[in-house]
């Protein structure tokens, strides 16, 4: 019998969430998300020393000021690992906006422009790149705008219905619903343990494929954030799940049976949604704990590493 990553790879499209261009050589995924804190893991490996260097180099050049040369190679190392990834992957890769502008519609927007600029100055088209943006309501009316503009989005560090409803209203290409991190709330918050059928974050994802599907909204949902095997088992039939390179590698040697548990063609009946205006998106957030707190402590941690990186870039800038 095929092992558990083959099989699933016939229900689900898989994704490796790892900037580690082994993992990826290894897991031949269809596609590949980055983040802050997995840009800042791979600038301690040595085997992208040369990519820190052109980026500092990129950003001595094209930078005015520290601070600004600093923003400029770090948005180049971006790139620069987006594109060997994109050697690797039939599909796109997800670079991520910085974490500081998630409040700012017009900076995140910028930004992403400034992205696929470096993207197309490196030949790559933005047909395969996918700017990732905080679900904030600033970050999603900035990927509504660049949608309209042809520039495809992945809508991250989402935690709730409230923020799935708004990304589908805004048009966005792809959302990221995050399921381990929900469960980490949920265990926190109730000191009890979940089986995966029973996971917070398995049922929340659910819940928005249902919605999705009912609605034929087009938005793609890709599962991400995931705490055990068992979780992405339960989300067999998920559009994308994007997955970590040591859950890839317990899929690849387990020979047990998957089932397919989500079936875009015959969603189960879920609660109707409505269209979310500001104050109602704001509200609705405000009620629900869980994403309230997740997305800001998400927001805070990805900032952090974005600072982290630059600091490591300032200090080879230095060398």
């Amino acid at each position: 019998m095929s092992n558990q990553l083959e099989q699933l790879k016939k229900y689900t499209t898989v994704v490796a969430d790892t900037g580690d261009i082994e993992a990826i050589r290894r897991y031949q995924p269809e596609d590949a998300t980055t983040n802050p804190t997995l840009l800042l893991k791979a600038a301690s490996l040595p085997t992208y020393s040369h990519l820190l260097q052109e980026a500092i180099t990129y950003g001595k050049v094209h930078g005015r000021g520290n601070t600004d040369m600093l923003h400029n190679a770090t948005d180049k190392f971006a790139v620069l690992i987006g594109r060997e990834i994109l050697q690797l992957i039939p599909g796109r890769v997800s670079t991520e906006v910085d974490a500081r502008l998630s409040f700012s519609s017009r900076g995140t927007f910028d930004k992403a422009l400034r992205l696929i600029d470096l993207y197309e100055q490196s030949g790559i088209s933005k047909d395969r790149v996918l700017i990732k943006i905080a679900s904030t309501w600033e970050g999603i009316k900035a990927a509504e705008k660049l949608e309209r503009q042809g520039i495809q989005t992945n809508l991250t560090l989402l935690f709730g219905f409230a923020q799935a409803s708004a990304c589908a209203d805004a048009g966005v290409y792809l959302i990221s619903p995050f399921v381990g991190r929900i469960l980490d709330w949920y265990k926190k918050s109730t000191g009890r343990d979940y089986a995966p059928h029973e996971d917070p974050g398995v049922e929340s994802v659910t819940q928005i494929f249902n919605y999705y599907k009912s609605r034929n909204y087009n938005t793609v949902v890709m599962g991400a954030s995931f705490r055990n095997t068992g979780e992405i088992l339960e989300l067999a039939g998920c559009d994308r799940l994007t997955i970590s390179p040591a859950l890839l590698e317990e899929l690849e040697q387990s020979n047990d049976p998957v089932i397919q548990k989500l079936d875009a063609s015959n969603p189960q009946p879920v609660v109707d949604g409505h269209s979310l205006a500001e104050t109602a998106f704001r509200w609705d957030m405000n009620q629900d704990a869980m994403s309230t707190e997740k997305l800001a402590e998400g927001i805070r941690n990805f900032a952090a590493d974005q600072v982290a990186l630059e600091q490591t870039l300032a200090a080879l800038a230095k060398a």
